[in-house]
């Protein structure tokens, strides 16, 4: 049914998630609006409803599943049955340990009910999380424990990243945190950004709550709790109170397929101030001093692949200004794997960033790269924009082989 957006004065059609009743004799409904991001999804009032133009699934039966009573009791084929809670590491607020059970070993927060349905996992559950000096308004469903679920504002430590319900056990917490900047070894500094990388083995707890913080902005993120095979590098801001958390990326200690990113995420305090591509360039410097071409896991998400494309597309633009600079009038002759070897990508994604830019032409036998002066001069604006670039010299880390090291 048309449902009027919050921010506009427009109708796009919605689907009804779920209901819950304001105890006057009104109700809110939670609604997903059709072909919009799924962060835009948010409890509306009935009167924001076009209940005159509501339709039902195409079988013409009313679905249980896009309707249900409550998030807390929903109904299959007609019998009443409560959702599964979703298990978690223990946690503590007001001073006091929540018990939970224990945190599942693999497998998808993504929760398929007996009908098909994954309402509870649709629908954000948290209202304002409190992370350093900003309160933010989170996108996605992530399975904190439910008692959290309830608190107005959860609080986040951004330095142990611990999660507390109460501001008062968060204050007493603070005294107490002795960290000021991520665990695990500093591997780049430059100015006031520096690098950590965090071993999901020996700093499991703060990997596990990062995936939680991670997922309130990542719709897509398989959330694993097994954090053991994987390594976390976290970009910080430096100031007088510590080192602020911007974003992360984590990758498998071995990757059979040589991924060099696992998941990424820039904190939306952040985003648009070039961060996010600081981070995909810090995973190039890496695979480059591993003597490997990396490439990101498939599929990104929609932000993920902007990023991406538009990382790809300046790095390998760079490339071709140099080649045609050095050229001196001549006309250059590189290949893909010269490409591939300068800027550490994959071949796939070169060749797919060249026919993005539509760069790549096939003449007389032969592939042809076509440069014209208007995508040079475009690319010498955007790469102007780039004030905060990657100094591999300021990089301190050497590549470790864990296949020899045994267990991780």
């Amino acid at each position: 049914m048309p449902v009027r957006m919050s921010t506009e004065n427009e109708w796009p059609m919605a689907e009804v998630v779920s209901r819950r009743d304001l105890g006057n004799g009104e109700f809110e409904y939670y609604v997903h609006f059709i072909d919009y991001n799924k962060r835009l999804d948010e409890w509306v009032h009935e009167k924001r409803l076009n209940f005159a133009r509501m339709t039902y699934p195409k079988d013409g039966k009313k679905s249980t599943s896009s309707l249900p009573a409550s998030p807390n009791n929903k109904k299959v084929n007609g019998i009443g049955r409560k959702r599964k809670a979703v298990e978690i590491a223990p946690t503590i607020e007001n001073g006091q340990e929540i018990k939970e059970g224990p945190p599942p070993k693999s497998g998808s927060l993504r929760q398929t009910n007996a009908d098909g349905s994954d309402v509870i996992t649709r629908m954000k559950n948290i209202d304002v999380i409190e992370f350093g000096r900003y309160q933010i308004k989170p996108w996605y469903f992530s399975p904190y424990p439910e008692q959290l679920t309830r608190a107005n504002v959860i609080f986040i430590c951004e330095f142990c990243l611990k999660y507390i319900g109460s501001p008062s056990a968060f204050a007493r917490h603070r005294d107490k945190c002795k960290l000021y900047h991520p665990p695990g070894n500093e591997i780049y500094r430059k100015g006031k950004l520096s690098f950590f990388e965090v071993d999901g083995r020996k700093n499991k707890i703060y990997c596990q709550n990062l995936c939680l913080l991670a997922k309130l902005f990542l719709d897509h993120k398989t959330l694993y709790y097994d954090t053991e095979p994987f390594l976390f590098y976290i970009l910080t801001e430096f100031d007088n109170k510590g080192f602020h958390t911007v974003g992360y990326f984590s990758k498998e200690k071995e990757s059979s397929e040589d991924y060099n990113v696992a998941c990424i995420l820039t904190l939306p305090p952040y985003q648009r101030k070039g961060y996010g591509k600081v981070l995909i360039e810090f995973s190039y410097v890496l695979s480059k001093f591993e003597g490997k071409l990396g490439s990101p896991e498939k599929p990104l998400s929609d932000l993920g692949l902007l990023s991406y494309r538009s990382y790809w597309s300046q790095a390998i633009l760079e490339i071709l200004s140099k080649y045609l600079d050095e050229s001196n009038g001549s006309t250059p002759n590189i290949t893909i794997n010269e490409i591939c070897d300068a800027t550490s990508m994959r071949k796939e994604d070169v060749i797919s960033t060249l026919q993005h830019l539509d760069l790549i032409r096939y003449y007389k036998g032969q592939y042809i790269l076509t440069l014209s002066k208007d995508i040079i001069d475009g690319h010498c604006r955007s790469f102007s924009k780039r004030k905060v670039r990657i100094d591999s010299k300021c990089l301190i880390w050497t590549p470790k082989d864990w296949a020899k090291r045994g267990r991780w």
